[in-house]
């Protein structure tokens, strides 16, 4: 796969030659930003297309960019969640979109799929500051138009990075505020060289202690940019990257913990013999680099015809680091980590003393290679426009484990490794889109794509399970609808599309998951400043979340059979005077999981229709914008998230409570400053009533056949990740 990439590769300049000898013979003036955006347009939606979305410009959100991670600054969006292990926004973040959770919102960066290929997972921390270097965002909900990667399931979220300055600058954009958060960032451009080169970047660095305690954040990020562009040629070669170190904040506090200390970390304890709690252990974090490079050749033939090619190369490498406590072991957590038969260690013996576990710190690695080629053609008529994509990507992951102290350790030595295992995942994908008139305001659109995703996982996991995956799956995803065209920019559109989607790494090892199915019906009436939305989404064999997570925080699913999600979205922004706008969002829905099977007290039972997990029925969103003068704006930005259960049998213990918040956000900008271009001062103070909530949690069951015998007892269990009351950032950005 490597070569097959390196061979492609070298083709670009080839390529490149014979058709800029033809642009320089054609005097048509076409757009930058056209140019630009070819290489995204292939997976995003328009609005003579019929399916629901949002767009984010750079400026609806800079005022805010004060080092929250992406998916707070997007929680104001329809249908969606955000949620902070931390507390604050800062580390380690996650958003659900229309109940679905990020293993299946499809991200996107430039068209080049950003989700982990074996897990699925989108890991924000690895994005440190990247809002600053984003010009636009798309948030499709539901299965949406074809894209690239694994699909969309809830939602998918294309994200643009930074276009071309043709304007050279210096920009510094610091900020601090609660929780001893700190964010250092600058960037530049050269502007124009010869009216066809430019060199932009951008350097962060963001620490925070987090609202739980210890959940400290080290986050440092770099984002590099050249542009070449010359009529009807751009290449872009971006290099960005990203290390992090955080302190695990991922188990949660139970109800008890929760009335006596919110801000309670259970990470890294250490207990006597006596189970008496001595001190946390000062190094139980994730640490992780990842670093990209992306390089895109977007071509314009003539006002017709157009094209672009990706090409994307990934590099991950990192590790979980823990303190095993043998008395929490074998009490409290029952991770079996302590004993050395888990660790292919023998047992000591003295005399007649038989040591067989012991306080131990491993580290859990992954390193990872992920290559991907992305192209499209695009042609374009008055009469009909037509799209072809394609997508070859390979993921070659390592999973081993390394003892690097233990206070006994039989014939162990310093870095032991103690499993290994190999994940590869190779797909490959082609779709087409044809948009043409069917009469005279009404538009027909079809999306057909085909997925083969080969995933093959091999050798010894932790504790020394072995694991022996190999699956092959080949989808048919079709699309199709219709869009009629109203008056004054105002249509009505409907669309049925249906997808698969693969089982991830944690499905496998937790059960024998097979593929889910969706299909997925929109109807909708879109206006120049409001849209309203109806969708249903059927699904068969959905992996949903059952509410508890795996030893690395990270969640469980499993297959529940037939379930649905049917719902109405409100999405709008009125300007109300010149000075003030309003933007509100609402989204009512039902999410049902049919027939559900539970087994309570040994005994197998159907609940009949029950609420499917982290599923609120209601998700309401506000931003008011007043601006006071030339000099101050002021925003008051709130969310409403309704009630929801953690698991899938409407337990009580499940349920977490609905919850309200506000923050307000103030600019000032002053008209002049000495020595600086521009200057802009922001002040964001979140939760600025000081709820008391929890944005997410986690909930888990187990028989209990050992208390009375003869009988089994089904026993439950909750966790909660409480989210920070009030707190603030105070930034400053100026730009020479």
């Amino acid at each position: 796969m490597k070569n097959t990439l390196l061979i492609l590769f070298s083709f670009i300049p080839l390529f490149y030659s014979f058709y800029s000898q033809e642009k320089e013979k054609d005097s048509l003036n076409f757009k930058l930003i056209a140019l630009e955006e070819i290489n995204v347009t292939s997976t995003r939606a328009v609005k003579e297309q019929p399916f629901s979305f949002s767009n984010v410009e750079k400026k609806d959100i800079e005022n805010r960019n004060l080092g929250q991670d992406l998916p707070i600054l997007l929680n104001f969006l329809p249908s969606l969640i955000s949620t902070s292990d931390a507390g604050a926004g800062i580390g380690y973040t996650g958003i659900r979109v229309r109940g679905s959770d990020a293993t299946r919102v499809n991200v996107t960066i430039n068209g080049i799929p950003y989700n982990d290929a074996e897990s699925q997972g989108t890991f924000w921390v690895n994005l440190t500051d990247f809002s600053s270097s984003v010009e636009n965002i798309q948030l499709q909900r539901g299965i949406g138009t074809s894209t690239n990667g694994s699909s969309a399931f809830g939602a998918s979220l294309n994200i643009l990075t930074d276009g071309i300055s043709k304007e050279k600058f210096f920009e510094s954009n610091n900020s601090f505020g609660s929780f001893s958060t700190l964010k250092n960032s600058i960037r530049f451009s050269t502007g124009d060289i010869n009216n066809k080169f430019q060199i932009s970047g951008r350097f962060s660095k963001i620490i925070s202690d987090g609202y739980i305690n210890r959940a400290s954040s080290d986050l440092r990020s770099y984002f590099l940019q050249t542009t070449y562009s010359k009529n009807k040629t751009l290449i872009k070669t971006l290099i960005f990257g990203n290390h992090e170190k955080t302190y695990q904040a991922y188990w949660g506090i139970d109800p008890e913990m929760l009335s006596k200390n919110r801000r309670y970390n259970s990470a890294g304890e250490i207990y006597d013999d006596s189970g008496n709690l001595e001190k946390f252990y000062y190094n139980q974090i994730d640490n992780y680099k990842q670093d990209h490079i992306q390089i895109h050749w977007n071509q314009i033939f003539n006002d017709k015809l157009s094209s672009s090619i990706g090409v994307n190369y990934t590099y991950g490498r990192g590790y979980y680091e823990e303190y095993n406590d043998k008395w929490k072991d074998e009490n409290l957590s029952f991770s079996g980590m302590t004993s050395f038969s888990n660790l292919g260690l023998n047992n000591l013996v003295f005399g007649n003393d038989v040591i067989s576990s012991s306080d131990n710190v491993t580290r859990k690695w992954l390193d990872n290679d992920y290559y991907v080629i992305t192209g499209n053609l695009q042609y374009n008529s008055r009469k009909l426009q037509m799209i072809y994509g394609f997508l070859v990507s390979n993921y070659d992951g390592d999973h081993y484990g390394k003892l690097i102290w233990s206070r006994f350790a039989s014939q162990g030595y310093p870095n032991q490794e103690f499993y290994r295992n190999k994940g590869e995942k190779d797909e490959f994908s082609i779709f087409g889109k044809f948009t043409t008139p069917i009469l005279k305001n009404l538009i027909g659109f079809l999306d057909l794509q085909i997925r083969n995703v080969n995933y093959n996982a091999k050798g010894i996991m932790n504790r020394l399970v072995p694991i022996d995956i190999q699956d092959n799956f080949s989808f048919f995803n079709p699309k199709t609808g219709m869009t009629y065209n109203i008056d004054n920019g105002s249509n009505l559109y409907f669309s049925f599309a249906r997808s698969h989607r693969e089982p991830n790494r944690t499905d496998y090892e937790n059960g024998n998951p097979i593929p889910e199915k969706l299909n997925n019906f929109e109807l909708g009436l879109r206006k120049p400043n409001w849209s309203l939305n109806i969708y249903y989404m059927r699904y068969k064999d959905q992996l949903v979340l059952t509410g508890e997570i795996d030893e690395v925080g990270f969640p469980i699913r499993q297959n529940v059979g037939d379930s649905y999600r049917l719902g109405i979205e409100f999405d709008s922004n009125f300007k109300i005077s010149k000075r003030l706008s309003w933007a509100p969002n609402l989204s009512l829905s039902e999410n049902k999981n049919i027939d559900f099977y539970f087994r309570r007290d040994g005994i197998l039972t159907n609940l009949g229709n029950t609420n499917i997990s982290f599923s609120p029925n209601v998700i309401a969103g506000s931003i008011i914008n007043y601006a006071l003068n030339k000099k101050i704006n002021i925003s008051i930005l709130t969310k409403y998230v309704g009630k929801q259960f953690m698991g899938n049998i409407d337990s009580k213990l499940s349920k977490l409570n609905s919850y309200s918040t506000t923050d307000l956000n103030i600019l000032f900008a002053p008209a002049s400053f000495p020595l600086f271009e521009d200057v802009k001062i922001s002040l964001l103070v979140n939760n600025i009533f000081g709820l008391k909530y929890i944005s997410n949690g986690y909930f888990y069951t187990f028989d209990d056949d050992y208390s009375t015998p003869g009988l089994i007892k089904t026993i439950e269990g909750v966790a909660y990740y409480p989210q920070a009351q009030r707190n603030f950032l105070v930034g400053i950005r100026t730009r020479f």
